[in-house]
């Protein structure tokens, strides 16, 4: 094999593992996210250049312990590596294992070596397993295994040029090692005649198609009819024979790391093990817990306040300069007046969203999110959820999407569709600029005791609302939906570990992207189609309003005559209108036929509100060097004169923000998780229902 190739391998292993650390390290940037063909998991891929194998993908495949997966995220791999097109095969596994629970890990190993697919095992974590006093001798473990071992640091990069040569060196000379698993009678005789049926001649390949043969999609009816017949005949009882596979494995297993490790004797009572007895502890793990949210709140306040700024500066003087320098024609008013300011509405927010991420990817790496979950599983049994279900809702704060997608890892079915109803009302990144530039227009910027921002209290309020509002809407759901299914939790607490930096430096700059490409492209267009609306109205209607602006300017010239003749055309063009169609139903909540366009671009992306305001302030108002936020504020009614944005008024837009389901992709995720359109349906129509009427409240009782 040389030059270029289009092969791939497949990165597995146990959760917790350090997997996502050697996969970064492998592939560095040229890394991709998107979906497994049929289904909604993600798939993360990379490439990396080899002397010998040339360009090979890397597919990261989601962690599991064993080849008889439970959750959705895991069946992907049985996916991956019972393909009849061999094509679509991974030419090689990195199998990735924690050297700190050998044991444990080599379960899967075996069973991944024994498919007939070159492995390369990788051992992870080795400083931490140095420190707990064990000792592994790499050579005797690869000799034993009759497999290439490396040994690899994925916090540090030490052994990633020796994995990429072992990898190399597979690719080009495969090794394939024997079945060391025993077959029983019962197995031997199911997997033959599974293999001579579909043609497959690797023995353990065809006894895992009869384990999974119910939910694989490559075979027909008629193949799994006949599969049926076949484990019927043998008395193959596929849970009891899972249970014997795994007991016989770990007995051949544990003589071979008897073997290869060896264990010294250290002391007890870690400082890790006292901090957990803080993390989990009923009540300080919940003061510590809410304590870190208050600090990442104001810090996304505190830090990102300088380089949004610069932002905001820096987009002015773009619009301000096609204005002075270019001709006064529709595409350089297209430019500044749709295009700049739609865009920079998103990309000033950037420097918070960075900030978010990067907070939040500093507790996951740690290991403290883990202790979350665990933390909260009891509370969240309350409401019907689960302690998996804390790892969805906070994902949320980032965005829904990816979320909902997570609750694969939930095996009850109740308890992943409660947490698939309720995780859009946790406030996702999307909800950020909206927040943030309504909190700036009404919300003092003032400190109570020196160092608590009133605005980053206002921001964190919001967040708790959209929490508690999502438990209790769990908990109303969980006694109309029922099932006799029963739940629980099972989880693996994972080692405390400083954080990887390329890791949370690669997350961060993976979300960012994605939020700025992603809602860029809807931004981009929505503001081109604001503009024309905004710009142009029915036929006639705007030399009607420009006579209209010159007999009232004639009246009073209090107000300057471009801003009184814009004004009058905006409320003539064809965005008038549609707001003042939809005006009398959003009036009761505060809002102006301009927000209500807002509202109607918002159901795109919710992000799309402030491309939109800065569209619709930027036709209407003549001074194109103004901020977004100065438009906004100096905004008044043109009956009373009162500003538009009252304390009430935005106060009651953010509740609406918080609940309404305004995002098209996440109806679109909840559609394919749930198979159904029946769900999405009564998502989209409880959340507006509580969106209209928590905003109603809000306006009603500030004003």
């Amino acid at each position: 094999m040389s030059g270029k190739s289009a092969c791939h391998i497949a990165l597995i292993g146990n959760p917790n593992v350090g997997k996502s650390s050697v996969f970064n390290r492998l592939t560095g940037l040229r890394q991709k996210v998107g979906n497994f063909p049929g289904v909604t998991v993600d798939k993360k891929t990379g490439s990396i250049e080899l002397p010998l194998s040339g360009t090979v993908e890397v597919v990261d495949l989601p962690g599991l312990y064993s080849l008889y997966p439970t959750s959705e995220d895991e069946k992907v791999v049985i996916d991956s590596l019972l393909q009849q097109d061999t094509s679509k095969l991974p030419k090689a596994i990195v199998f990735v294992a924690d050297a700190n629970d050998l044991e444990r890990n080599l379960l899967l190993c075996t069973q991944l070596m024994d498919t007939g697919i070159p492995l390369v095992l990788v051992l992870n974590m080795l400083d931490t397993a140095e420190k707990a006093g064990l000792s592994i001798q790499t050579d005797r473990l690869s000799n034993q295994l009759n497999i290439a071992v490396v040994a690899v640091n994925g916090r540090t990069g030490e052994g990633v040029e020796a994995l990429k040569k072992a990898i190399d060196q597979q690719l080009h000379n495969p090794f394939i090692t024997a079945i060391q698993y025993p077959f029983s009678d019962a197995e031997r005789k199911t997997a033959e005649q599974v293999g001579n049926l579909l043609g497959e001649q690797h023995l353990y390949t065809a006894l895992l198609i009869a384990h999974h043969f119910r939910r694989l999609r490559f075979l027909t009816p008629d193949q799994k009819e006949a599969i049926m017949e076949i484990v019927t005949m043998h008395g193959f009882n596929a849970p009891s024979v899972q249970l014997d596979e795994m007991m016989t494995r770990f007995k051949k297993i544990a003589p071979i790391v008897q073997q290869s490790v060896s264990r010294k004797p250290v002391q007890n009572g870690s400082k890790s093990t006292r901090f957990d007895q803080l993390a989990t502890h009923p009540v300080w793990g919940l003061v510590l817990f809410t304590g870190l949210m208050i600090l990442v709140f104001q810090s996304i306040f505190a830090w990102s306040e300088w380089p949004m700024t610069q932002i905001e500066t820096a987009f002015g003087w773009m619009a301000g300069f096609i204005s002075e320098h270019l001709p006064d024609v529709w595409i350089s008013r297209l430019l500044s007046e749709g295009v700049i300011a739609g865009m920079s509405g998103v990309l000033v927010f950037i420097p918070q969203i960075a900030v978010l991420f990067f907070l939040i990817s500093l507790l996951e790496e740690s290991g403290y999110m883990a202790r979350v979950v665990y933390l909260l599983d009891n509370l969240m049994r309350r409401f019907g959820l689960n302690g998996r279900s804390v790892v969805a809702l906070i994902s949320g704060g980032a965005c829904a999407v990816p979320a909902i997608m997570s609750t694969r890892t939930i095996g009850n079915w109740k308890e992943r569709l409660l947490t698939i109803l309720v995780t859009p009302l946790i406030s996702c990144s999307a909800r950020i600029p909206v927040f943030t530039i309504l909190i700036a227009l009404t919300i003092p910027s003032i400190k109570i005791g020196g160092w608590l921002n009133v605005q980053g209290l206002v921001f964190l309020g919001l967040y708790i609302t959209g929490t508690v509002a999502a438990l209790l809407s769990a908990w109303v759901f969980s006694k109309l939906i029922k099932t006799e299914e029963p739940g629980f939790l099972i989880m693996e607490l994972p080692r405390y570990q400083m954080p990887q930096w390329k890791n949370v430096f690669l997350t961060v700059y993976e979300k960012v992207k994605t939020f700025v490409l992603e809602a860029g492209k809807i931004i981009l267009l929505v503001s081109i189609i604001l503009w024309f609306m905004a710009s142009y109205g029915p036929p006639g209607a705007m030399e009607k309003a420009e006579k209209e602006a010159k007999a009232a300017y004639s009246l009073s010239d209090e107000i300057p005559y471009e801003q009184l003749e814009a004004s009058y055309k905006l409320e003539a063009s064809f965005a008038g209108k549609l707001g003042k169609i939809m005006e009398p139903v959003i009036e009761p909540l505060g809002y102006d036929w301009k927000i209500g366009i807002a509202l109607i671009t918002s159901f795109a992306a919710r992000e799309v509100f402030v491309g939109t305001m800065a569209t619709i302030y930027a036709v209407g108002d003549s001074n194109d060097e103004l901020l977004l936020r100065e438009r906004m504020k100096n905004a008044k009614h043109p009956d009373s004169g009162k500003p538009v944005f009252t304390l009430a008024a935005a106060v009651s837009l953010m509740i609406f923000y918080l609940f309404a389901m305004q995002c098209m992709s996440t109806l679109a995720v909840v559609r394919r998780e749930t198979k159904s359109w029946k769900w999405p349906a009564i998502q989209f129509a409880y959340m507006t229902l509580l969106a209209y009427v928590g905003s109603f409240l809000a306006y009603t009782i500030l004003s």
